[in-house]
């Protein structure tokens, strides 16, 4: 038996997929949302899930071959750009992320160009002239000019009238992926260098693009730094010598007492979860945190976060806890997540909910977090016996804007406010504030 589709009259993306690529028959879904039935009476719901399952069929694998780490970026960006998570900081964060690439992947089509085309194609039609020309502070040029190669792209494919299709000035976004800073954009914007771009043109176009494979890399931390090292080198010794060597460098004061300074907290990629064999409230992930070897984290998020989410994500990983046996397996680390905060005198019921706190959608799997202010370095090994994290931690919370961070002042003065009063937000050192969905005035831990 072929496999055969249910389809939600509101599901704009598998429809265009349908009407694009598959010969699939279809029929209308008899509930809200699409159902594919697999030749084994096996069926598959959601969107997301679905268009992976056919992006077999559009992008096959004798012509495109995607390594594990691009279908983490691929599964990311689905998700993010899924109903309820479109934000306007996610908009801003692909836009950012497409400044240098072609296609989300860098210069390789996927399934995710075409889904995120669908999501945010009828957004960018309600985009005046200077946010679609723009590239910062608000403006979405390359979100425009990726829409634009999705849509007219052979390689991608996709069937669409002319009326279907986003209104786009090439002379605006340009056509090809260029340097920010150099004169080729305002050579695009005066309508020279229109080179036509096929997302089959490995490097032609995208000249500066790092590549899918090492971008993906670079997100979960397996790519070397050393690229520039040799002249970045040699411009410091000649600065060097020209430089005073009668002063030392001032050493930074860092807080003697208990201070989230402490915490080593960096960015973690979970490479994959599965249910702890002996414990039904466990989780067993293997997590990427920037090190030679992923670290293998107990968590105890089991009956509050569905397996599948818990799969090829970002989270924020406290890593010098000392490591400890949870059911037999050990654990080197803890998976910061935030729950409501308990009343004086009640009890911890266990029952939540709880919901992961989440870096910005650009992170990298290793890259230090910090909360404003409390940058420094943190202990190699927190000790059980000083009490650090038992000190810290209560006045970890989230604003009413979702923004995890650090207050002071739930700490009963347990730690000295080296960085002033007021709430500091947790950041990357890229800058970005790391978030949860819906839990506001939470704790975290």
């Amino acid at each position: 038996m072929a496999p055969s589709l249910e389809l939600s009259p509101t599901d704009a993306v598998l429809t265009l997929i349908t009407q694009s690529y598959t010969t699939i028959p279809t029929s209308p879904a008899t509930n809200a949302q699409s159902v594919l039935t697999l030749p084994d009476n096996s069926t598959i719901t959601g969107t997301n899930t679905i268009a992976t399952y056919l992006s077999s069929t559009i992008f096959p694998s004798n012509k495109y071959e995607y390594t594990q780490l691009e279908q983490a970026l691929i599964d990311q960006w689905l998700s993010l750009t899924g109903p309820g998570s479109l934000t306007d900081e996610v908009v801003s964060q692909l836009n950012a992320h497409l400044k240098d690439k072609t296609s989300i992947l860098g210069t390789k089509p996927s399934i995710a160009d075409i889904v995120c085309y669908v999501r945010l194609k009828d957004l960018a039609k309600g985009w005046g002239k200077e946010v679609r020309t723009g590239g910062t502070d608000g403006g979405k040029r390359y979100i425009v000019r990726w829409l634009d190669w999705v849509q007219n792209s052979p390689v991608v494919g996709l069937k669409l009238e002319d009326g279907e299709k986003l209104e786009v000035d090439v002379t605006d976004v340009g056509t090809a992926v260029r340097g920010e800073d150099g004169g080729d954009e305002k050579k695009a914007k005066k309508g020279k260098g229109k080179e036509k771009a096929t997302a089959g043109e490995e490097g032609g176009i995208v000249s500066k693009a790092k590549g899918a494979v090492q971008a993906v890399a670079e997100k979960i931390g397996v790519v070397g730094k050393e690229e520039g090292s040799t002249a970045a080198a040699g411009g410091k010794k000649e600065k060097q010598k020209k430089e005073k060597q009668t002063k030392q460098p001032t050493k930074k004061e860092e807080p003697t007492g208990p201070s989230p300074v402490n915490i080593d907290l960096r960015v973690g990629f979970i490479e994959k979860c599965i249910p702890h064999p002996d414990a039904d409230s466990l989780y067993v992930s293997t997590i990427h945190v920037g090190e030679a070897e992923p670290r293998t984290i107990c968590s105890g998020l089991r009956n509050h976060i569905p397996l599948d989410e818990m799969q090829q994500r970002l989270v924020v990983v406290v890593c010098n806890l000392k490591p400890v046996k949870m059911r037999g397996i050990a654990s080197a680390g803890m998976v910061l997540a935030a729950s409501p905060k308990l009343k004086e005198g009640e009890v911890d019921d266990h029952k939540g909910p709880i919901e992961l706190v989440e870096p910005p959608a650009d992170s990298k799997a290793g890259e230090k977090i910090f909360f404003e202010g409390y940058n420094g370095t943190p202990d190699a090994v927190l000790n059980p016996k000083k009490k650090i994290w038992e000190a810290v931690q209560p006045g970890f919370t989230t604003t009413d804007g979702l923004e995890a961070g650090f207050d002071v002042t739930a700490t009963a003065g347990a730690v000295t406010p080296v960085a002033g009063e007021g709430f500091k937000k947790l950041v990357t050192e890229g800058g970005g504030v790391c978030k949860v969905k819906t839990l506001t005035g939470a704790s975290i831990k």
